[in-house]
């Protein structure tokens, strides 16, 4: 399969965003340094007993339990 070399290039150029910087973290609302803007969870919240075991958050609804 042949492809545009503009398409290429649009996959090998990072979106203008995806750049390390601080961030605020999604779970604490801390300041921490991201690798790139996808990862929104800092290191001490991955960590958590809560985090690694994938435990939800049930909000609640009016007629259900």
């Amino acid at each position: 399969m042949v492809t545009d070399r503009n398409e290429q290039d649009a996959f090998a150029t990072p979106a203008r965003g995806d750049v390390p910087r601080e961030r605020r973290c999604l779970r604490c609302n801390s300041v921490f340094w991201s690798e790139w803007f996808g990862e929104r969870i800092c290191r001490r919240c991955k960590s958590s007993n809560a985090w690694r075991t994938a435990v939800s958050v049930r909000s609640s609804s009016p007629g259900r339990r």
